[in-house]
């Protein structure tokens, strides 16, 4: 009987025994695909690579990309569960950086199995860079995460592993570096500096009764394009958000601004010569509608001009003038080509040439007078005050050109010297004229602080501003 008992605990125990080991075995393979596949972020879809700059299909099987999956310590063609995800990385406002990785390139990329990428550089000169197995263990290197990255193939004219990077936070190596510096701090400080100053200018000539003539329009409009131009040429050269901004975009309206002021320079030197030649200066035809006659000159004349240049740079240009690429780690940007930018830049020249002119003989009309009438006088200040700002001007406008050049330091000096054009056209414009410095002290000063009393050496014409003023103390 207890022989019996114990016989049928045993063929219990078996049969327990016997279905755990089965539930296990099928629990196995769903384990398995439980797995979590490892995402790699493709740059291209499945059957595209990187030719150019652009996605394009491949006919061929073996030209597609797929994904080499190494570990630390170089070991190669591992079995990776894995899914791609096509799209460049979400940087959010982080500039995203190309790196190129091709034979006896120093930078050097690994994809290791748990989806990361690693970026090794270094300037070791190795016999085959493009070897994944053959890389400097003591190589310098950097880790991207998933959704940081995105790689693919690229052919053009070698082929390559290319990976589209977010800007990595530890970078106070360029932080540091004179480039960075200068581009992205220097670069906005010293713009900013000339639009504050310029915007100054405009405000005063446009919100005070006695200077809105047409000169005071005409120096109103230089400034407000001087302050577009400044702004646009400030972003077109900063290096942080530079995926985000069109330099093409940025570029044009740079140029369009510019040569817009120096056309209205143009015509405040028509102005004056025209005026100081003609016999009879008391002519019948206001300011108001003189400035809507050297608006259409200086405006169709940049519209036109501008236009010609986009057009040329479209369809006359050889597509390889309109790309900029500083260095191999910085992609490709089109830009506004050479024929499109000498249509912009040789009207200024001609522009400069002609105020010459008109300074010229403008000049010996003074020395030939003897008699001086009011708008004489008054154009007298004009005058020097157009000589001071075609000079202004004009030097900033060849530090401009020489910043197109392939020296940095150039391009430096064009930054730099941007601290100095607003200050210089607020002092030619604004302390430079006496009447304008007796108006502001007369608004300003006496208006807030009726026991200021202001200078009574007064310019000519300003004589009732100054009894009025003298009537109240």
């Amino acid at each position: 009987m207890r022989i019996h008992r114990n016989m049928i605990y045993n063929r219990m125990h078996l049969f327990i025994i016997l279905v755990l080991a089965y539930t296990v075995q099928a629990e196995v393979p769903k384990g398995i695909d439980k797995i979590p596949k490892v995402k790699v972020n493709k740059c291209c879809e499945k059957n595209e690579i990187y030719i150019g700059k652009h996605c394009v299909k491949t006919n061929k099987t073996s030209e597609e990309w797929m994904p080499l999956f190494v570990t630390e310590k170089g070991v190669s063609n591992l079995q990776i569960n894995y899914t791609l995800i096509i799209g460049r990385p979400d940087c959010g406002h982080v500039q995203t950086w190309p790196i190129y990785h091709y034979y006896n390139s120093t930078d050097r990329l690994r994809l290791l199995p748990n989806g990361v990428l690693r970026h090794y550089f270094d300037h070791i000169d190795i016999p085959d860079a493009f070897d994944l197995d053959n890389i400097n263990p003591t190589a310098p290197y950097y880790d991207y995460e998933q959704g940081k990255y995105c790689i693919d193939k690229k052919e053009e004219g070698i082929t390559s592993e290319f990976a589209l990077v977010c800007l990595p936070d530890a970078h106070r190596q360029w932080i540091m570096s004179t480039e960075f510096l200068v581009y992205n701090v220097v670069n906005p400080i010293t713009h900013g500096i000339s639009m504050v100053c310029l915007l100054i200018v405009a405000i005063i000539y446009f919100v005070m009764p006695t200077l809105r003539d047409l000169t005071g329009n005409i120096i109103t409009t230089i400034c407000m394009c001087l302050i577009v131009s400044q702004t646009a040429d400030m972003i077109r050269l900063l290096t942080v958000f530079k995926n985000h901004i069109s330099l093409m975009i940025t570029e044009t309206i740079c140029y369009l601004s510019m040569l817009g002021a120096f056309f209205w320079l143009n015509s405040l030197a028509y102005y004056i010569w025209k005026t100081f030649k003609s016999r009879n200066v008391f002519l019948r035809i206001t300011d108001g509608k003189k400035y809507c006659y050297y608006s259409g000159y200086a405006w169709s004349c940049t519209l036109v001009l501008g236009a010609l240049a986009i057009f040329a740079h479209f369809t006359m240009d050889y597509p390889e003038m309109g790309l900029q690429q500083k260095s191999t780690n910085e992609e490709e940007r089109e830009q506004i080509g050479s024929l499109g930018t000498i249509i912009f830049f040789v009207p200024v020249a001609f522009t400069v040439l002609a105020d010459v002119f008109f300074f010229a003989t403008t000049l010996k009309i003074i020395n030939r007078m003897h008699t001086y009438g009011r708008i004489h006088h008054k154009l007298r200040h004009t005058f020097r005050m157009f000589v001071l700002l075609m000079l202004v001007m004009t030097l900033k406008w060849l530090f401009f050109l020489a910043s197109f050049t392939k020296y940095e330091a150039l391009i430096n000096a064009h930054i730099f010297f941007n601290t100095f054009e607003g200050p210089l056209i607020l002092y030619v414009c604004i302390f430079n004229q006496k009447h304008i410095a007796y108006l502001l002290q007369k608004t300003c000063c006496y208006t807030t602080f009726p026991c200021c009393k202001p200078d009574p050496e007064v310019e000519w014409g300003d004589e009732m501003t100054a009894m009025n003023t003298l009537n109240n103390y």
